[in-house]
């Protein structure tokens, strides 16, 4: 068994719906999945990436740990929503010593909140040279150099705090907060050759629909929305007069109601419909931002990515091919310990979970 590195730490993914928690070994011959586990939430723990019932996370999460007989207590955790911003902008270029000093004055203009109730990290993606650009004219080529890439990563103290306060209750040390998005965006590339190029991960979770585009590794573009799995939930708790519970069984199939297949559909078709507009919407901008971009393919993730029709009619409306992002694809997977159908029909669910593990403690 691969001893773990001291830097070595655990994925939890702290979603409305569930809490996924992904350990993973670096052994010598790459990559090995140690730990995989998920456990639900009751309905309004978590609102909007906001967490409402401190304790019943914090023993929902203990008891996730006990089940997997999880030891490391280095925590990486990511938020998402309306509570974070992230945004790439273009300023003129300096010294990494300025940019820390003026960062957040530059910030202000960009971010919709007080710049004194956010959290507020960068990076420098790139100085933008003329020579990359194939600018002929010498003085514009001058010009071009004169600015440099940073995104801008902008979270709400508040949040930052209460999760921080959660895995502090429950006896975790948080190492690195990360942004969902981000998050996705590492499992996928450490799962994929293909990180050149221009494509979008979309991920549908319970309350949120999450839209990352990136071009040659870097995020360009990234916009959550209040659309998700639980949309569903409440269209059939209206239409069937039925509990959360039995809305979430209905909505899998759990239950057979043939004489409502009709209606069922019906609800299927409305919220579907919706999350591809909404896709949709943030595609035609990128491309209006982006003219001279083109979305290769579509990675889908997300425990509601498998709703029935969504995948195909995202392939119709936007002409791209969609594919399902696999998480475990580039892990080592023992077999004796999961279940490959398990984690086959897990996986839509854990690529924000996976993508945490593969951090370490230290990264920026």
């Amino acid at each position: 068994m691969p001893v773990p590195k001291k830097n070595q730490c655990v994925g939890l993914d702290i979603g409305s719906h569930s809490i996924k928690l992904a350990e993973i070994d670096d052994g010598k011959k790459g990559m090995i999945l140690k730990n995989f586990g998920i456990i639900g939430l009751p309905q309004d723990a978590i609102v909007e990436g906001s967490i409402k019932e401190m304790e019943i996370v914090s023993s929902a999460i203990k008891n996730l740990y006990k089940n997997l007989g999880v030891k490391n207590k280095n925590v990486v955790t990511s938020i998402s929503g309306y509570s974070v911003i992230v945004k790439k902008i273009t300023i003129n270029r300096r010294e990494e010593s300025e940019l820390e000093e003026t960062i957040k004055e530059e910030a202000e203009q960009y971010i919709p909140f007080d710049i004194n109730d956010v959290n507020l990290d960068y990076e420098v993606l790139s100085e933008i040279k003329g020579e990359e650009k194939e600018v002929k004219d010498e003085e514009e080529k001058d010009k071009e150099s004169d600015f440099m890439d940073v995104m801008l990563v902008a979270a709400k103290k508040d949040i930052v705090e209460d999760y921080v306060s959660l895995l502090h209750l429950t006896g975790l040390s948080p190492v690195i907060l990360d942004v969902d998005a981000f998050a996705l965006q590492n499992c996928f590339e450490k799962n994929s050759e293909e990180i050149s190029g221009c494509y979008a991960i979309v991920n549908v979770g319970a309350e949120e629909l999450g839209i990352n585009a990136i071009k040659n590794g870097v995020s360009i573009f990234t916009r959550d929305s209040s659309y998700g799995g639980y949309q569903i939930n409440e269209a059939i708790m209206s239409k069937f007069n039925v509990s959360y519970e039995e809305a979430e069984r209905l909505k899998l199939g759990g239950t057979k109601i043939d004489k409502e297949r009709g209606k069922m559909e019906e609800i299927f078709t409305t919220v579907v419909s919706g999350w591809v507009n909404e896709i949709k919407r943030a595609l035609d901008f990128l491309a209006t931002t982006y003219p001279e971009e083109k979305i290769e393919k579509i990675y889908v993730s997300g425990g509601s990515c498998r709703i029935p029709g969504f995948q195909k009619y995202l392939t119709m409306e936007t002409d791209s091919e969609v594919v399902e992002l696999n998480p475990f694809a580039s892990l080592q997977i023992n077999d004796k310990i999961f279940d490959p159908r398990y984690l086959s029909y897990m996986a839509p669910q854990a690529g924000v979970a996976v993508g945490l593990a593969l951090r370490s403690i230290g990264d920026k």
